[in-house]
């Protein structure tokens, strides 16, 4: 029984350190392309793909879902903070070293420990604390700010981090009667649905009164150039979905304590694709944060196990 165990965590490590680096290949992609295309349309795109893949497996496997939520009210609020989060997490790699923003996106789990705490009543001890307040420390290394210079647009990563965590939490509480195909597919709806609506509105880049590159991807105008950006939509549909069949299968496999640990993974092909691919080379204050937010999160998660209180859900999304 030891044996399969430790074969099942072994498999989980591998399936998990495979999601992240499909994962950092994805958003590599991103920042590759995101001057070709409008954020909103690589949401679309990317969404779009992505429901494909997850229609054809429910017809290939004949597995039965439902989209009825006994939740509707925690499901639309999911689907919003996971929506927008992401978003923030797109518009980050316009203008962030992939490195810088893997790091600063990694500040979810002290966002999650401080929701469990106010919002699902687990119990927080001091050692906990000072890790989120040690975590938090490392945010800031890796932002460096100034009062007379800081962009805010720095904390982008950030508010994904804070969104995420609020979307996992309430995935954590709704999972007894949600399954997680009907959460996936509610949000996939929700993208695509919210996405053609920002395209009625500002498809036609009647806002783009902008010379920053940052936010001419928010309101640049849909399908300018689809020849040279849909392709890499395309291959990041599917990179994502190999991301996430990777990830559910070494939380299904595996037990969360242990392989939730090797997330911190996309921190190391973030750099290694950044340098690859853009010669970018962390800054030491980005390596030194990252080291602290990296070593907090340890033992958060550390400390979950000996608590018996997994903060972070099972069944993570992306």
């Amino acid at each position: 029984m030891c044996d399969m165990q430790t074969n099942d965590n072994t498999k989980g490590i591998l399936f998990i350190m495979t999601g992240m680096a499909f994962f950092s290949i994805q958003d590599s992609l991103i920042k590759f392309i995101f001057e070709d295309i409008a954020l909103f349309e690589l949401y679309l795109g990317r969404t779009l793909i992505q429901a494909t893949i997850l229609i054809s497996f429910f017809l290939i496997t004949k597995k039965k879902f439902t989209l009825k939520t006994h939740y509707p009210f925690l499901t639309l609020l999911r689907v919003i903070c996971f929506f927008f989060g992401f978003a923030f997490f797109y518009i980050s790699l316009t203008f962030m070293s992939l490195a810088m923003v893997s790091a600063l996106f990694f500040s979810c789990p002290f966002f999650m420990s401080m929701f469990a705490k106010f919002f699902l009543k687990e119990q927080i001890g001091i050692r906990r604390w000072s890790a989120i307040v040690v975590g938090f420390m490392g945010v800031l290394i890796v932002l460096n700010p100034t009062l007379e210079e800081f962009n805010f647009f720095k904390l982008a990563p950030v508010g994904c981090a804070l969104c995420y965590a609020c979307s996992m939490t309430i995935t954590k509480y709704t999972s007894d009667k949600d399954n997680i195909y009907t959460q996936m597919t509610l949000l996939y709806i929700f993208a695509v649905v919210v996405s053609l609506i920002i395209y009625f509105v500002s498809g036609d880049g009647k806002f783009n009164n902008f010379s920053d590159p940052t936010l001419q991807f928010i309101v640049r105008e849909w399908f300018t150039n689809p020849s040279a950006s849909w392709p890499y939509v395309l291959i990041m549909g599917i990179v994502a979905s190999i991301s996430f069949f990777c990830v559910f299968s070494a939380y299904s496999i595996a037990s969360p304590s242990i392989i939730s640990l090797f997330e911190y993974s996309y921190i190391i092909f973030a750099m290694v694709a950044g340098y690859i691919l853009f010669e970018t080379i962390p800054t030491t204050r980005t390596f030194i944060g990252a080291a602290i937010i990296i070593a907090a999160g340890v033992y958060i998660y550390l400390r979950e196990k000996v608590k018996n209180q997994m903060i972070a859900t099972d069944t993570p999304n992306r």
